[in-house]
């Protein structure tokens, strides 16, 4: 099976400033794909050239086997996207923002209101449908936004840093919205600053830094790779860190030191993994 999302050799300046710096990676079919990476790095611009946003300088990006250069409507026909901003219609009630959408995509009826229905009940807005989106709170309207994503019937879902600003509550129930729509087959790209949605939800990971792909795999390969164990060392105010392969060589590590003081071992985690690698925290 072809991948879903196709970037080779991908490059984007701007003003002479390499945003995105030959990018290759494939996103296969019905993955939940998550990119990670400092402010900066190109995550928002990666998701801006695969929803065809932005234009490559350089490379190819294939979605849902179509070229985003030359077949950009059929790209779009086959793709959602929630973006980071708030993008639906305040003034516009939750139903007329959606049917405004299902007209865009010249959805014909009775298909748009069974359609609009179904995945306004799905989000858990049908009690809200005739309510100004400006009355919605900020989870409320994330779920719009994906409800309103999802109207067309896309193969591959974008969804660039969904959760931020949202409660833990409003959080944790989009991430089971993304999961369960990845559990009925749909594909996903995921940019986030939260490391714990990333380990629920995400099958593989790409982490970016300056416009290049650093590391690429699972948590487990991540955690295979750099040690699975972690001595924590207290310095003044801050906190070093020692990879091991395993907890168990952590744990001999630090039964050999004669002043343990300030001292624990834990086993590592994605956060250790990207700071090891990037010099700095996610956010």
């Amino acid at each position: 099976m072809p991948a879903a999302v196709c970037l080779q050799n991908v490059h984007k300046v701007y003003n002479d400033v390499a945003v995105v710096n030959d990018l290759s990676l494939n996103i296969e079919a019905g993955e939940v794909f998550g990119l990670l990476g400092p402010n900066g790095a190109g995550k928002s611009t990666t998701i801006r050239m695969a929803t065809t946003l932005t234009r490559p300088s350089d490379g190819h990006v294939v979605v849902a086997g179509y070229d985003v250069n030359r077949q950009q409507l059929d790209v779009r026909r086959q793709i959602g996207v929630v973006l980071q901003q708030t993008s639906v219609d305040g003034d516009m009630s939750v139903w007329e923002n959606m049917e405004f959408h299902g007209r865009m995509h010249h959805i014909p009826n009775p298909q748009r209101r069974t359609t609009i229905d179904t995945w306004l009940d799905y989000v858990e807005l049908s009690d809200r449908r005739d309510d100004k989106v400006k009355t919605l709170s900020g989870g409320m309207k994330r779920r719009l936004q994906i409800a309103r994503a999802l109207l067309h019937n896309p193969k591959i879902l974008f969804l660039d840093e969904p959760t931020v600003g949202l409660d833990p509550q409003a959080r944790r129930r989009l991430w089971e919205i993304i999961r369960g729509l990845n559990q009925q087959g749909m594909t996903m790209l995921l940019t986030t600053h939260y490391m714990e949605e990333v380990e629920y939800l995400c099958d593989r990971i790409g982490i970016l830094d300056q416009g290049k792909l650093i590391e690429l795999g699972t948590l487990q390969d991540f955690r295979q790779r750099h040690g699975q164990g972690i001595v924590m060392t207290q310095k003044g105010d801050r906190w070093d860190y020692k990879f091991f392969p395993t907890l168990e060589a952590a744990n001999a590590y630090l039964d050999q030191q004669p002043d343990k003081t300030g001292m624990m071992t834990r086993p590592s985690n994605l956060e250790d993994i990207f700071v090891e690698l990037t010099g700095r925290n996610l956010d």
